[in-house]
């Protein structure tokens, strides 16, 4: 083995829970091939660290604060594509596991992953495969071997949201930036900002990520199908 290949795996660990994400860099400190570079509290934070530490791999919480784990690795997958995200969440239901797959995450796992796991996707991902957990390949191959019924769409909008709104909101499903709708639709970021207040009014959501879950559980979007 070459002296490059023994080299760890440059890690940065953000999540907005101090006690779960000072627990992570604890259990990997302990263990051999990761060297924990950095910790964010959100995704924002761990956006400015990859900018600034170059890691390797962020293990990327997807439910926080000021940026969500999915803007974020659309973000640093973007804009830093020498570094891999691996999620690590709480969660392995369909809105959050696609959206996240889609925003280029190339390892997915729960928060019940064992510290000999999460090296194993980290390096997974570093060699150009998917680190992803056990369960998470079960939903995976389920939704590959099960055909999704097809939905009828709906008559119109729901929670009398406007036909724009509902574009604005099928694109937050895709993991886009407000830079990114406003350049698919043509239109200024100032107006995608009111497009979304708007609709968050409309429907009582509070971020991103509810909007996620809005948009699958009203039938508006629905996880590929292969």
């Amino acid at each position: 083995m070459t002296e490059e290949a023994e080299k760890p795996a440059r890690v940065v660990v953000a999540d907005d829970q101090t006690i779960v994400r000072e627990g992570i860099v604890m259990l990997l400190g302990l263990l051999p091939g990761v060297e924990v570079v950095g910790a964010a509290g959100d995704g924002e934070e761990a956006v400015r660290l990859v900018a600034e530490l170059a890691p390797d791999v962020v293990l990327m919480d997807l439910r926080m604060p000021r940026c969500d784990g999915v803007e974020a690795t659309r973000r640093i997958r973007a804009e830093h594509p020498g570094t891999q995200v691996v999620v690590l969440t709480t969660y392995a239901d369909d809105e959050s596991l696609f959206p996240a797959l889609r925003a280029g995450a190339r390892g997915y796992l729960t928060k019940d992953a064992g510290g000999d796991e999460i090296v194993r996707a980290v390096h997974s991902v570093l060699s150009g495969d998917a680190g992803l957990s056990p369960s998470v390949q079960r939903r995976l191959l389920e939704r590959l071997s099960v055909p999704e019924p097809e939905a009828a769409a709906p008559a119109a909008p729901p929670d009398g949201l406007t036909t724009r709104e509902t574009e604005v909101l099928l694109l937050i499903a895709d993991g886009l930036s407000n830079v990114e709708i406003a350049r698919r639709l043509h239109v200024s970021t100032a107006t995608v900002k009111t497009h979304i207040n708007n609709l968050f009014a409309k429907t009582g959501l509070k971020d991103r990520a509810q909007a996620v879950r809005y948009a699958y559980g009203k039938g508006l979007v629905r996880p590929p199908a292969g």
